[in-house]
C-alpha cells in the first residue's frame, strides 16, 4: 500500500512547500487538487506548458510521483454538462501528460445525497469520458460520494459502463457516515473496483459533520485499513484534509505527519 495526501489540505502552500513536505515525511506520492489560488489543476503554474518538464524532474529526483489528479467535474449537471466534459478531458490530457494514473470525477455535487440525481445522466456520460480516457492510457474514477456513496447504487453505474478504463474512488468516510453502511459492507461490495482511497475521520455534532484527525472521530479507519491490507491492496489511501473548504481545520503541518504515523503503524 502506498500513502498520499491531497493539495486540499495545504491550500496556501506552494508547489515547492508540498514536494519537501511529502519528501520530508515519507509519502510516496500527491494527489492534487488545486495548488494555491488554482483549484483547475490543467492551469496550475507546475503544469503550465513552461514549467511542466522541471516539475516532472523534480518529482523523479524526489522519488515522488502523482497517482491522482482530482476535478471537479460534474456528470450530472445538464445545463453544463459540455463544459463538465471538457474540463474532464482537459484532467486526462494533463493526466497523460504528467504520468499520473488517474482522474476523479463527481456523480454529485456534495458529500451529502442530493435529492434528485438522473444516474442514467450519469452514466452515459461516463461511458464517453471513459472512452476518452482509454486512449490515453489513464482510468476515470467515480467517487463514493453524494448519492453514490451507496454501494449498490455506484456498483450498478460501474457494472453498466463495464469499461477497463472506469474505477471506483473509495472515500472510506462517506458510506459510513451518510448511508450508514458498515465499512465492512462497502469494501466487500466495491473491492473489485477499489484503484484509489480517499481517508478522513469526523464526528457528529448538533446534526452537523465535524471533520477530525485520525484516531479522534467515529468512522472505523482502522477497519477500512485493515480489509484493504488483507485484501492485498497495492494502491494509494490518501488523506482528504478539507482545510481548503474548512480553515478553521487545524494546519497541514500537524495534521500530515499525524497522518502517514497513524496509517503506517496499521498497515505496517
Amino acid at each position: 500500500m502506498k500513502i498520499s495526501f491531497s493539495t486540499l489540505g495545504c491550500p496556501d502552500w506552494s508547489w515547492e512547500e508540498i514536494t519537501a513536505t511529502a519528501r520530508d515525511f515519507g509519502f510516496d506520492g500527491i494527489e492534487v487538487r488545486g495548488i494555491e489560488n488554482e483549484i483547475y489543476v490543467p492551469h496550475a503554474k507546475p503544469f503550465t506548458e513552461n514549467n511542466l518538464k522541471a516539475t516532472l524532474e523534480k518529482l523523479e529526483r524526489l522519488n515522488l510521483e502523482i497517482p491522482c489528479i482530482t476535478s471537479s467535474c460534474y456528470l450530472f449537471n445538464k445545463l453544463k454538462i459540455n463544459k463538465y466534459m471538457r474540463e474532464g478531458m482537459e484532467y486526462v490530457d494533463l493526466a497523460q501528460k504528467i504520468g499520473a494514473r488517474y482522474v476523479r470525477v463527481l456523480g454529485d455535487a456534495n458529500p451529502e445525497p442530493s435529492s434528485e440525481i438522473d444516474t442514467a445522466f450519469v452514466t452515459e456520460n461516463l461511458c464517453l469520458l471513459a472512452q476518452y480516457a482509454e486512449n490515453k492510457g489513464v482510468k476515470i474514477l467515480l467517487e463514493t460520494n453524494g448519492v453514490f456513496a451507496d454501494s449498490d447504487t455506484i456498483l450498478s453505474v460501474i457494472e453498466r459502463v463495464n469499461s477497463p478504463a472506469l474505477g471506483i474512488l473509495w472515500d472510506m468516510h462517506h458510506p459510513f457516515r451518510f448511508m450508514n453502511e458498515p465499512v465492512e459492507k462497502t469494501y466487500n461490495s466495491l473491492k473489485k473496483y477499489i484503484e484509489f482511497v480517499h481517508i478522513k475521520d469526523s464526528v457528529m455534532e448538533d446534526g452537523r459533520v465535524k471533520y477530525r484527525m485520525m484516531g479522534y472521530g467515529d468512522v472505523p479507519v482502522k477497519t477500512g485499513l485493515e480489509l484493504l491490507k488483507a485484501g492485498g491492496y497495492e494502491g494509494y489511501v490518501s488523506l482528504e484534509w478539507v482545510k481548503r473548504w474548512c480553515m478553521e481545520l487545524e494546519e497541514p503541518g500537524i495534521v500530515l505527519p499525524h497522518f502517514i504515523n497513524y496509517v503506517k503503524n496499521i498497515i505496517g
